[in-house]
Formats: structure tokens, sequence, C-alpha cells
């Protein structure tokens, strides 16, 4: 099984380099600085056991690479990102291998889906960054991560036991779970509060506001007949197989949405997370006013190119409606 990354960003970097630190064939999909960097000096994991490089192949598109059929792509791309990684993939002559959608957000299977026959969900918990471009950081402790996976919209299969394994091995704690999607729509809920760090800034109390964005999508959940599964605070994974604590010498940016703001990266995935609740909302009819208003909220401050943390949380409960 060779696994390529498309997408050698912060949990695609984690990822990447911890299995290759286990001998598994990888092969990383990365753009610019990020794929130069990698090729010259190897990808360096940071964590809290210390810093480890090791040299990972890396390449700028998918044309470059010759499929075979045993690999199994992981897509870690940005939400907004994945139509080109679809297109790349199809166009290099992959067809019948492995998607995994290692994203947030429930939309990217559907998009996979449209193109490829074989696609599996995969609920992601990994408090990774991205920093330096030849470096992927990961807070995490016990295990990098903690990883739900199963195949599209339902099952599993023996690739999802073959890829939990080695993600396992490579402390990534994964669990292969038939109903994956009710983990992504748990996790959707969590990932709902992104746009309030990333607006405020980390540590801000904005459990008002949290709340609001929460219990707005849990009723549209229940008016869909949407089933969802506790990836908060209710989870006991978090605590025990996954402890995110800083590291010595190196402070968090945050949420990937936060990062994306820091980075004045022009664009943010906050469409696919709390524009989702807004789709389906207005799929059933109704509409979801708070989460419709924190996703323009996002996009004006990623067009805009604010830095995380411009906002107070007056300014936000105003922008919100509150």
């Amino acid at each position: 099984m060779r696994i390529i990354i498309f997408g050698v960003g912060a949990v695609g970097g984690v990822i990447a380099a911890s299995l290759a630190l286990t001998g598994q064939d990888v092969l990383g999909i990365a753009r610019g600085a990020r794929v130069q960097a990698i090729r010259d000096k190897g990808l360096t994991l940071r964590n809290h056991d210390g810093s480890v490089t090791t040299p990972l192949p890396c390449v700028e598109s998918a044309a470059e690479i010759t499929p075979r059929p045993d690999d199994v792509i992981l897509l870690t791309t940005k939400t907004q990102d994945t139509p080109r990684a679809l297109d790349d993939l199809r166009a290099a002559g992959f067809a019948d291998q492995a998607i995994f959608c290692v994203q947030n957000g429930v939309e990217n299977e559907r998009l996979a889906l449209r193109v490829f026959p074989n696609v599996h969900g995969v609920n992601v918990m990994m408090p990774a960054e991205y920093l330096a471009a030849d470096e992927a950081v990961c807070f995490g402790r016990t295990n990098f991560g903690v990883f739900d996976i199963g195949r599209y919209p339902q099952g599993a299969d023996q690739t999802d036991t073959a890829l939990s394994e080695a993600l396992t091995a490579a402390r990534i704690k994964c669990f292969v779970d038939e109903d994956v999607m009710q983990c992504k729509h748990g996790k959707l809920l969590v990932n709902l509060g992104n746009i309030v760090e990333a607006a405020l800034g980390r540590g801000v109390a904005a459990k008002e506001i949290k709340t609001a964005l929460m219990e707005e999508a849990q009723t549209i959940y229940r008016a869909a007949g949407i089933k969802w599964r506790d990836m908060g605070a209710g989870d006991p994974r978090r605590g025990t197989l996954l402890v995110v604590e800083p590291i010595d010498g190196l402070d968090r940016i945050g949420s990937s949405t936060s990062q994306s703001l820091a980075r004045g990266a022009g664009s943010i995935e906050t469409d696919f997370l709390n524009g989702e609740i807004a789709l389906i909302a207005r799929l059933a009819g109704t509409d979801a006013p708070i989460n419709a208003r924190a996703a323009r909220l996002a996009n004006r401050l990623a067009r805009e190119k604010r830095p995380a943390g411009s906002l107070t949380p007056q300014d936000m409960a105003a922008e919100l409606g509150f």
C-alpha cells in the first residue's frame, strides 16, 4: 500500500511525517515553497518528544505520479481546494483507488463521490499547525491524533482496516466506524466555533456566541433528521487518547480557521462549516441566521486579510445579530 498525502500542510504534514517515520511508503503532494523545502531538507515533525526529520518524496501535482492499484489517497486540503485536487487526480489517471477525505466538514465526501467510486470519510481530531516550510507541528500528547474511518456514505472495508492499522502504528489512533459521517457531523458542530476563535483570538471567552452557533445547528440537524455523535468535551477519548498541550518555546495559533487568517491565505473553509448549517436549513425551507452571518463574516475577514483576533466580543455579537 502506497499512501499519497494530497496536501502536505498542517494535518497532512503530521500524517506524512509520522507515517514515513514508521517506514510506510508515503508520497506527498504540496504547493510552492513547501515542496522545495521538503525536497531540500526533508520534513521535520515537531512534537512533545522533540523534533525528528524524515525524507519525504514530494511533488507539486498528481500528474507527476504514475498511479498504482494499491495507492490510497488521503485528501488533506481545505474543502475549498477539494475540486481542484479531484480534477488533478482524475487527469493523472486515478480512477478506482480509495480516496479518504481527511478533512473538516461533510461536503468533501459528496464532492469526491461525483468523481470516484471508492470514497471514505475520516473524522479528524489532530492539533496540528504549519509554521515553517519544512516543518509540521503537532501539539497532541500520547497520540498525535484520533481518527474515525469508514466508507462513504456507510460501511467499512479492508482498506479502512489497513489504513487504520498503519496510522495507529504511527501514533494516530484510529477507529473503523461504519457510520463515520455521524462522527463527522458531530465534529462539524465543534468546528462551528472556529470562526469565533479566529475573529476574537485564542483565549478570549465567548461562550454565549459558541453556544448560539451550536444550538442553532443542533436544531437544524434534528429538523433534517441528521444523526450525530458528541465529538466535543463529551467524547471520552479527549484527555485520554489525545491530550492537547503547549510545546515549550512554541505558541499555538489555533484552529485551521485561525491559521488561514494568520497566514493571510485569502480564503477560508467556513462556507463548509457554518455555511453547511445554513445550506441544510435552506434545503429544508428554513434558515440558520446566526451561522449564515458567521460564514459571511469569516469570508469578509479572509478577503480583507484581517489578522486573527481583530474583533472584540461586542463587535462579533453585533455582526451575528445578538
